[in-house]
């Protein structure tokens, strides 16, 4: 589904790639007011799937389970770890379509 809704992935940054998939934080500043970050935009098809992936991984993938307990401890909620490891779900796939590898535990 990545590669069928984003074709231009391993071609683009990661920045890029979370932005296109609708991970990346929006900010709504206004002048001197700073406020909340959002996820906003991108490919809705695309950001409904990684957020099943990023469930599934969040719970069965040993890097990312150390990734979203470390974001679990540090206090943040449910939706916002599970958005967190979504974009780096992406941006690994980017990374590893850039590089031409295939995923390895020990590689990320």
């Amino acid at each position: 589904m990545l590669i069928a809704e984003m074709p231009e992935i391993g071609t683009i940054t990661g920045e890029q790639a979370a932005a296109l998939t609708g991970l990346a934080p929006v900010g709504h500043d206004s002048g001197t007011l700073r406020g909340k970050r959002a996820i906003a935009g991108g490919r809705r098809a695309l950001r409904h799937v990684m957020f099943q992936a990023a469930l599934v991984a969040a719970h069965h993938n040993p890097s990312l389970i150390s990734f979203a307990d470390r974001l679990r401890k540090a206090g943040k909620p449910h939706k916002v770890i599970i958005t967190a490891v979504a974009r780096k779900l992406v941006t690994i796939a980017n990374a590893l379509c850039k590089s031409r590898q295939k995923w390895t535990a020990t590689g990320s």
